[in-house]
């Protein structure tokens, strides 16, 4: 190591070392303002140790997106972007996590994805006003890319885009050789979003370490060493298909025994409310700490305070109704999923509490979004392709019974939940039942 080196000692992947321009991206102010965004949005109020954060995910992610470099044996520039892309890949996250995202998207019109090409480039303020003091006249994070010879738009590419365009990334043109199959060198875009990614690879564990449940276990060294760059493609060899199964089950029970826990999504959908009737400017949402978030509603006082103040006490909503997915038809989950997108729900969610004689903040709802609702295949990232010891590629769920299986297992058992306060979960179960018409649902 040299002097300008640094080991952040890390619970999970022990020693991470970094260095350079990674070094100056950590203590920038957009990625220390990560430190007080948790990363589990509400989650602690059901797993109390859950109190972990977006910053150490990131750097989660940065080591995981390094190693992943190192195992494809991808070049040095290659190497570098990659691990900036993951580094920089949550910058614009909002407070609590993805329980805000709704409200991000319906105030900029943007994701946290978008927003963060914006402000690497400087397009957007990376601090808020009251810090201009502290931080003002700091060149823009490309300016810092750049001086390092990364390419900011590189980066920004591999961050934002979700699925590759034109069947891939266009951001490292193949060299004409003969495993050039694709057009690019989409194994680049897939370190960070793909089927097996650093991103998943890192939350599955740290959520699972700090939640304290015993379903994030992935052998990540085996995984490193099995994978491989086929025609272009990140693939696993099949001697990795043990080790891409339990990924897969590790993200099939997390994401219904943790990421939508029915208590914390129903405190998610309060704290969603609370902003959305505050009448507060959130168009520098993605600057906010979830301590700043919660100061700032409460601030503005009335039922956003109050339903605010409520979910940070723990004084939750009750379910009033419940339709389970199992007990709906297609042609009723299709019925339904025309409430699905955010305005629509909105508007639901006005309608019921008219009916029930309550105000509007008085009812949440929370439904799954149409292609979850509609869907056969309700788990994503499923893709994982095979390569056999003679080079043949098949997708996992071709092999695996249990890939197969695991592709089609819902995330979550229900299709609807109306909440309301405790005392009124009889009205608003009844006011569900005139307004929506479906058989077969629970209520208080």
């Amino acid at each position: 190591m040299t002097g300008k080196d640094r080991v952040i000692h890390d619970p999970l992947h022990g020693g991470i070392r970094t260095d350079g321009v990674f070094m100056e991206l950590l203590d920038r102010p957009e990625m220390q303002r990560l430190r007080s965004v948790r990363q589990l949005g509400l989650g602690n109020l059901v797993f109390p140790g859950a109190n972990h954060t977006r910053f150490e995910h990131s750097l989660g992610v940065y080591h995981l997106a390094g190693r992943m470099a190192s195992s494809l044996q991808m070049n040095a520039d290659e190497t570098r972007t990659v691990r900036a892309a993951a580094l920089l890949h949550d910058i614009c996250h909002p407070p609590f996590s993805h329980t805000l995202e709704e409200i991000l998207g319906n105030v900029t019109g943007l994701d946290h994805m978008d927003l963060a090409r914006k402000l690497i480039h400087g397009e957007i303020p990376y601090m808020p006003e009251s810090d201009r003091d502290l931080f003002g006249g700091m060149e823009p994070l490309s300016k810092l890319l750049e001086d390092a010879g990364i390419d900011p738009g590189a980066v920004c590419d591999l961050i934002e885009y979700p699925r590759s365009r034109s069947g891939g990334l266009d951001l490292f043109m193949s060299d004409g050789s003969p495993q050039s199959f694709f057009e690019n060198k989409d194994y680049i875009h897939q370190i960070i979003h793909g089927p097996v990614d650093a991103d998943q690879m890192d939350y599955l564990l740290r959520d699972a370490h700090y939640t304290g449940v015993v379903l994030g276990t992935i052998d990540i060294d085996r995984l490193l060493s099995q994978i491989r760059i086929d025609n272009g493609r990140m693939v696993v060899g099949k001697g990795g298909i043990a080790a891409a199964e339990g990924l897969m089950v590790s993200r099939a029970l997390m994401y219904s025994s943790v990421y939508y826990h029915k208590t914390v999504r129903i405190a998610e959908m309060m704290l969603t409310k609370a902003a959305e009737i505050s009448g507060a400017d959130l168009s520098e949402l993605y600057l906010m700490s979830d301590c700043t978030f919660i100061n700032h509603i409460v601030g503005t006082g009335g039922r956003a305070s109050e339903l605010a103040r409520k979910v940070m006490s723990r004084r939750l909503y009750k379910n009033a109704y419940v339709l389970q997915n199992a007990s709906m038809s297609d042609d009723a989950k299709a019925d339904l999923s025309r409430y699905a997108g955010y305005a629509d729900r909105k508007s639901l969610e006005a309608e019921i509490a008219l009916e029930a004689g309550l105000e509007d903040h008085e009812v949440v709802i929370d439904i799954p979004s149409k292609s979850i609702l509609l869907s056969k295949v309700k788990i994503g990232k499923t893709d994982v392709y095979i390569s056999d010891d003679e080079g043949r590629m098949k997708p996992i769920f071709r092999i695996s019974p249990l890939a197969k299986a695991l592709q089609s297992r819902e995330i979550f058992d229900w299709a609807i939940t109306v909440s309301s306060p405790q005392e009124h979960t009889g009205k608003v179960a009844a006011a569900c039942r005139r307004v929506l018409s479906f058989d077969d649902a629970e209520g208080p």
